[in-house]
């Protein structure tokens, strides 16, 4: 089944599949730059993830999740030199609440993802960089990424045994603040590092740390046309900014199967 694409003109008719693979995000850097890109599915209420009664964690509601907006979560991952994450995403892996394995995806479905990878002379996954102050991450949830790099970025005054017990592991560790990661630095160092394109699929507080740092480029935001209420929740930002942020349209497309109801839309900061 396919997306109807509204926005830019004209409107066509287009399939799903390779919707995202064509825009070539690891191609978007100005050389010694980097893209980084978010991507969330929201109900109509803005929910983002709900909290779990019986396990206490916030998770993507099931009523918003669904295959076809998975598949282009995996054609981003495929984009990426590099994955974003936070460390609360692998102390959930530890405990096998994770939602996934970081992709790109093993399955059969993604082999032409894998094989897209290959062809542009990318690595079989792409790397990881966890964001994090406390540094509070299982090794044993490191493992199952032993295959790639794993970059961890905390503070100047994180503690001496989690960093040497990290490095022991064969993280690569990078100061990125004094008392907090900052974006800026994060960018920085990550660019320093070769890498031109960053997915980020962390929750609220590492969206708006890039946010307020004034790296990031664009977010995909999938909604699902469902009201799901409910008072423990997140939506895309927690907290406060400084400002408001000024994005604008770049894409906007229907889904045509009837069972998911939703739309898919691209936004890019305002550089103006």
């Amino acid at each position: 089944m396919s997306i109807l694409k509204l926005y830019p003109s004209p409107q066509e008719e287009m399939p799903l599949a390779g919707f995202y693979l064509i825009l070539n995000l690891h191609r978007q850097a100005a050389a010694g730059d980097m893209l980084i890109y978010a991507n969330y599915i929201t109900s109509i209420d803005g929910r983002i993830s709900i909290k779990n009664p019986e396990s206490g964690e916030y998770e993507v509601p099931s009523a918003i999740a669904n295959p076809r907006d998975w598949r282009l979560y995996q054609e981003l991952a495929a984009q990426s030199d590099i994955m974003l994450t936070s460390a609360r995403y692998f102390r959930q892996l530890a405990r096998g609440q994770a939602q996934d394995l970081l992709p790109v995806g093993n399955e059969p479905a993604y082999a032409d993802l894998r094989n897209w990878r290959r062809e542009q002379g990318l690595k079989e996954q792409p790397d990881v960089a966890v964001l994090s102050n406390s540094l509070d991450i299982p090794l044993q949830a490191l493992e199952k990424i032993s295959d790639r790099n794993v970059l961890v970025f905390t503070h100047h005054h994180a503690a001496d045994s989690k960093v040497q017990a990290l490095e022991r592991f064969g993280a690569q560790i990078f100061v990125a603040g004094d008392s907090v990661v900052e974006g800026n630095q994060l960018k920085q160092q990550l660019t320093e590092c070769g890498y031109r394109s960053a997915y980020m699929i962390a929750g609220p507080a590492v969206f708006r740390t890039l946010i307020r740092a004034g790296v990031m480029n664009r977010l995909f935001l999938s909604t699902r046309y469902q009201i799901l209420g409910g008072e423990s929740f997140h939506t895309l930002m927690d907290g406060n900014l400084e400002q408001a942020e000024a994005l604008h349209l770049l894409s906007l497309a229907v889904d045509l199967n009837a069972e998911y109801a939703q739309s898919f839309a691209q936004y890019a900061w305002d550089v103006s």
